[in-house]
């Protein structure tokens, strides 16, 4: 599949997606679900470019930091075609959600509609090392809850896509978020993901209307224990890194 098709292809999956109900999910619980993002064939070809060194400036044992357990590698420019052209196609669809959450809590900052003008600022501020990343987790493996911020300029939402099939290639491993809200407990939420299916959520925190107006709401996100097997996960991260 040469970069054309690739963009055609991911481009007419995002266009068939139902946007209005995809930001009214954002809005009410910080995540929604892009099914059949990716083929199977295009999940497995990705798969495959773990095993390369020559397309990743760094690999993270999640363990020595203690991040879990597990490992992750941090894809380098130029990213390969379908990562590349996946993160240029969905941005422009969630940026005006990001402004409007933005707007909403009173923060200044706006995004311009083209993903290249919002890299541009990143670089020019020192955030010149890219984010998307590819994660592997075996048995026994997870992924503590965290936020991937990286630096000054960070877009508030981010994607992941399940890579390997549940039942056949691992077992557990499930998507999981927490949102802490101003004098509540935490509240859990568990995004059941197929081979290929992709999870937008927040990256930090979301606008909630509340009684006495609108407060925001912190999230983390993780992943529970491997059970069996070995699971890969695509990471798509819009701003760079310091």
């Amino acid at each position: 599949m040469n970069a054309a098709q690739a963009v055609d292809t991911v481009a007419d999956r995002l266009k068939r997606i139902d946007w209005e109900n995809l930001h009214q999910d954002l809005d009410s619980y910080g995540s929604a679900l892009l099914p059949r993002l990716l083929t199977s064939e295009e999940c497995t070809a990705l798969i495959a470019l773990y095993a390369r060194d020559d397309i990743f400036r760094s690999r993270v044992v999640m363990e020595r930091h203690g991040f879990g357990r597990g490992e992750y590698k941090y894809f380098s420019y130029p990213l390969p075609d379908l990562i590349g052209n996946l993160r240029n196609a969905l941005y422009p669809l969630l940026a005006p959600l990001a402004n409007r959450w933005n707007e909403t809590m009173h923060i200044a900052t706006r995004f311009p509609q083209r993903h290249a003008d919002f890299i541009a600022r990143c670089h020019a501020a020192g955030q010149l090392r890219p984010t998307p990343l590819m994660l592997q987790y075996g048995r026994g493996d997870y992924n503590c809850l965290h936020q991937d911020l990286y630096g000054e300029h960070v877009f508030p939402l981010q994607a992941a896509v399940l890579l390997s099939a549940p039942g056949r290639d691992f077992s557990g491993g499930e998507f999981v978020m927490t949102e802490q809200r101003p004098r509540m407990q935490s509240r859990p939420e568990v995004i059941p993901l197929s081979q290929g299916d992709a999870v937008v959520f927040a990256v930090h925190h979301r606008p909630v209307h509340g009684q006495r107006g609108v407060y925001r709401v912190n999230l983390r996100h993780g992943v529970s224990r491997i059970r069996s097997g070995s699971r890969h996960t695509l990471g798509v991260i819009f701003h760079d890194a310091v």
